[in-house]
């Protein structure tokens, strides 16, 4: 079984930059791709960016391209994604997600382990 734990998310006001973690465990972390999804409330939960295993490709949705960078550093079994110039309508929980495959794809599918979720509020 996999534990993806998420931190990092809080409020902030329009501008501001917030980075999130996700610390996984029991499974070896360099193996399969992570992902990043969010979910506002009354919404589906939503693509925002994936990155492979090996750190070689990076996706973005087109919301966030230029202003969130995800990362990961496999010797720390954890993904990171850093949020800039946060706008209220990033507002949702965040979730990070393992992928079954070695690359990332936007598919929710694809992602058999999720986390818990981190609350993102942006005020304007």
């Amino acid at each position: 079984q996999v534990q993806l734990v998420e931190s990092g998310g809080g409020l902030v006001q329009a501008g501001a930059s917030l980075r999130l973690s996700c610390v996984a465990s029991g499974r070896t972390f360099s193996s399969g791709a992570m992902g990043w999804f969010r979910q506002a409330p009354g919404k589906e939960r939503e693509f925002v960016a994936h990155i492979s295993s090996s750190s070689g490709n990076q996706y973005y949705a087109d919301s966030v391209k230029g202003r969130f960078t995800i990362s990961r550093d496999n010797a720390k079994n954890t993904v990171y994604l850093q949020m800039n110039s946060l706008k209220p309508e990033d507002t949702a929980v965040y979730y990070c997600a393992a992928s079954r495959w070695d690359w990332g794809t936007p598919d929710r599918s694809d992602y058999v382990y999720w986390g818990q979720g981190t609350q993102v509020t942006v005020s304007s």
